[in-house]
């Protein structure tokens, strides 16, 4: 009897499948699978010589052709290299929305840090169109600082702008701008969760502010930061083109066209569409083995995969 009772209680106690959570779930799933999985489909466009309005079987077959040709075109490896340099500079630059977040957490002023936070977070919701707008105002040759500056050291403007040597920097320091505040919001959580009674022990202990964001603060958000860091491994190949497509001139094209801005001029620009597919393949499969990679290296580290 006594074992019944238990059998019985444990039933009681059995948790009930939530369906409803399935039904919420179910849109997003469907917007992932029609914007990321369907797309795969058109990597058969990469072993065939398309042409617009002409039946994909109907095409010629190029096999391997175009995979091929990437190993011997001088822009594609121009490309790699410049987006592997803006890339490691942005991984090398992944800890400051971490420590962004730890001093933003230590203003007591409410106000402050409230105005701080949106001042910050407000420039990812501006397009790159009008941030070009600001920093050719700013920048260009005929640019408020490029003049305040020329005339501070007595030289002849000089833009940004159009200076080779200044793309990675420039382009990368615009880029922490503006996702500087937004991407610090996720360590902002992490820091909202963490047990106040730690920081109370530490401060029985002697420990400042300084010490508490150290050994406390710090340690608790080294399991997000490993997370996000893995996923910008990831994307190391995926910088995007929206930028450099519109900062780019005759000067600074051989330093600012990264990978996927050079897929959209041989894609769309000069419509040879099935050797832009086939590099997006080779990028797609080199992100997934950088994850992969990087998610055992997390594991041998930590000794528990985070992905």
């Amino acid at each position: 009897m006594t074992a019944n009772r238990k059998t019985a209680a444990l039933a009681l106690h059995k948790p009930k499948k939530r369906y409803s959570l399935l039904f919420m779930v179910l849109p997003f799933m469907l917007i992932i699978f029609l914007f990321n999985y369907v797309p795969i489909f058109g990597w058969i466009y990469s072993v065939f010589d398309y042409i617009p309005g002409v039946p994909i079987l109907e095409c010629d077959y190029m096999g391997m052709d175009y995979f091929k040709m990437m190993l011997k075109d001088a822009n594609v490896l121009r490309s790699l290299k410049n987006t592997a340099i803006f890339a490691v500079i942005s991984i090398a630059l992944t800890p400051l929305p971490m420590f962004f977040a730890i001093f933003l957490n230590e203003i007591k002023c409410g106000p402050v840090r409230k105005f701080v936070q949106t001042f910050t977070t407000l420039p990812n919701f501006i397009s790159w169109v009008i941030i070009f707008s600001l920093a050719f105002s700013l920048f260009s040759t005929d640019g408020l600082l490029t003049n305040a500056f020329a005339r501070l050291t007595g030289t002849n403007p000089s833009s940004v702008l159009s200076s080779k040597e200044s793309v990675y920097w420039f382009q990368s320091f615009l880029g922490q701008w503006k996702m500087l505040g937004w991407n610090s919001i996720i360590y902002l959580a992490a820091i909202a969760g963490i047990d106040q009674q730690q920081y109370e022990a530490a401060k029985v202990d002697g420990a400042g502010h300084f010490r508490c964001a150290v050994h406390v603060t710090l340690p608790a958000m080294m399991e997000t930061y490993v997370v996000l860091f893995i996923l910008n491994i990831g994307n190391f190949l995926n910088t995007g083109y929206e930028q450099y497509m519109l900062f780019k001139n005759a000067v600074t094209a051989p330093t600012i066209e990264v990978l996927d801005l050079y897929v959209y001029r041989i894609g769309l620009e000069n419509m040879d569409y099935s050797y832009g597919v086939a590099i997006s393949i080779v990028k797609s499969i080199v992100s997934i083995a950088l994850v992969v990679l990087a998610n055992l290296v997390a594991k041998k580290i930590r000794g528990n995969t985070v992905i």
